[in-house]
């Protein structure tokens, strides 16, 4: 796993023009092509839309042709064998934009007379040789994941940009909560996307959230013929979300792009990081959220830094359990709340599962200014400040550091998440007249102990028990577990992390 990691740090350091790497410039696309099923293909009907239907409201045509190809009852398979794939590959031109939103009909049977659209499950290089039953021809069917490696393939071929993208939702509802995504195909495109460096939009927890706010009921209104195809209420609600989280890929769009209306779509920054999502819906999960001591950047290893929470993995049996990483860098405990981020992590959790809870390094900067106005009050008291945001120019209640971290310890039990307080690692700084790890124990480390004393939450006592092993190994080696002068991890010191926070961990799973 190590050498993958580092063979993907490499690629991305020599071909800076994929997403992750390229920052400074802008796509220019002079077409965006659609490949897809009836939940984008466009339909004049009442009671059906697909979301590429509306897609063209969204943008300024006298800068971009929207060509969507998307064909209802295709799977990744048969959108290749009938003939469509190559039609659109034909029209696309360098730089072009190719979003891909394959899944639905992939589930379907692999030979039947009636179809025969379905795909091997998963992402390997499997096949199966048939003689189908529907065209009489002998066929070799491969794996959902060998299909969409080919259209990546293909259209990087055309020097175009290919995007993938996790399915639409479908109105089925447990409780309050409605299904995000049907089967693991929004995660093997998420795997899809790591493997071949490409972008990734979550369109099904961001499409989720906002049908989710609305209700059952209401939602019910946007898909009357059945539950999976919406109408044109539904079609908009999908398309916004697309351009949402299209907008905040690397390189961006240029805003020129947009429409007025696709102007007043607010930006889902944070897409380019490829934040997890959850890869079997039956298993429980352990999110993460925190900041970059967590997840570093996009939790590729870029600068060499790594927070312990992308190699958590190493340790935890991720065929018992989904991995979450959903912290983000730069990000205090306030802002994490702010910004939305907690809300959406929480939305994606169920019952049972649990979320690991790490901040403080960020929590020290300004109550407000207008570089990051991330701060947070001293503390675990119920004080608050009431400031106008210099930075978002809202006005606002700043809590103290406990007041946030009740706050989501609050949450999670309200949602039967069982939250976990891990206390945040320490940083490289020795003490001279000890040579041992100068520890914060007066500060962020015990509020945080104090909060999980008094709500009678799990602690994991990270920071002290990193700065022991720290002082074990000396400085000399410790030097080595570091990537920058003290703060962000290499990949061997978040693995050090990981494997502590790892040990408390599978005690917890197991009680």
């Amino acid at each position: 796993m190590q050498k993958n990691i580092i063979n993907k740090i490499l690629i991305c350091l020599l071909l800076c023009t994929h997403w992750v790497c390229a920052e400074e410039t802008e796509l220019m696309p002079k077409t965006i092509f659609i490949a897809g099923d009836s939940t984008a293909a466009r339909y004049n009907k009442e009671d059906q839309q697909g979301w590429g239907g509306v897609f063209e409201s969204y943008f300024n045509l006298t800068k971009v042709k929207i060509d969507n190809r998307a064909r209802g009852g295709r799977s990744s398979r048969t959108f290749i064998t009938e003939g469509l794939w190559q039609q659109l590959l034909n029209d696309v031109q360098a730089g072009d934009l190719v979003l891909i939103q394959f899944g639905h009909n992939d589930a379907s049977p692999v030979n039947d007379a009636r179809r025969a659209r379905g795909t091997l499950a998963g992402i390997k290089e499997e096949f199966v040789d048939i003689q189908n039953k529907l065209t009489g021809q002998q066929e070799r069917v491969y794996t959902f994941g060998h299909y969409i490696r080919q259209m990546v393939s293909d259209v990087r071929e055309k020097n175009a940009t290919p995007v993938l993208m996790s399915l639409t939702v479908r109105n089925k509802w447990y409780g309050h909560r409605i299904e995000r995504g049907s089967g693991k195909y929004g995660y093997w495109m998420y795997q899809l996307a790591w493997e071949l460096n490409t972008a990734y939009l979550d369109v099904t927890n961001a499409v989720a959230d906002k049908l989710e706010t609305l209700g059952a009921a209401q939602t019910a209104a946007f898909y009357p013929k059945d539950h999976t195809h919406f109408n044109h209420m539904g079609a908009h609600i999908h398309a916004q979300s697309v351009v949402a989280v299209l907008k905040g890929i690397k390189p961006k769009l240029n805003k020129s792009y947009f429409s007025e209306r696709g102007l007043t779509i607010e930006s889902y920054d944070w897409t380019w990081l490829r934040l997890p999502v959850v890869a079997d819906q039956s298993l429980r999960s352990v999110f993460m959220v925190g900041d970059s001591t967590v997840r570093n950047g996009a939790g590729d290893g870029a600068n060499l830094e790594w927070g312990w929470g992308s190699l958590l993995g190493e340790f935890v049996d991720t065929n018992k359990v989904n991995l979450v990483n959903r912290a983000i860098g730069g990000l205090s405990s306030r802002t994490f709340v702010t910004g939305g981020h907690w809300q959406r992590a929480l939305n994606m959790m169920k019952p049972g599962d649990f979320v690991l809870i790490q901040f403080g390094h960020n929590d020290a900067a300004a109550l407000n200014d207008n570089h990051r106005a991330r701060g947070t009050i001293n503390g675990i008291g119920v004080e608050y400040e009431e400031i106008n945001n210099m930075l978002t120019k809202q006005q606002e209640k700043v809590l103290s550091y406990g007041g946030y971290l009740r706050k989501m310890i609050g949450e999670a039990l309200a949602f039967g998440v069982k939250p976990i307080i891990v206390t945040p690692v320490p940083r490289k700084i020795w003490q001279k007249d000890t040579a041992q790890i100068k520890l914060d124990n007066e500060r962020y480390p015990l509020w945080a102990k104090q909060v999980a004393r008094q709500s009678g939450t799990t602690l994991i006592d990270l920071h002290n028990q990193v700065a022991q092993e720290y002082n074990q190994l000396g400085q000399l080696k410790v030097d080595k577990l570091f990537a920058d002068k003290h703060t962000h991890t290499s990949y061997e010191g978040a693995r050090l992390s990981a494997s502590l926070v790892a040990a408390e961990l599978q005690y917890i799973l197991a009680h």
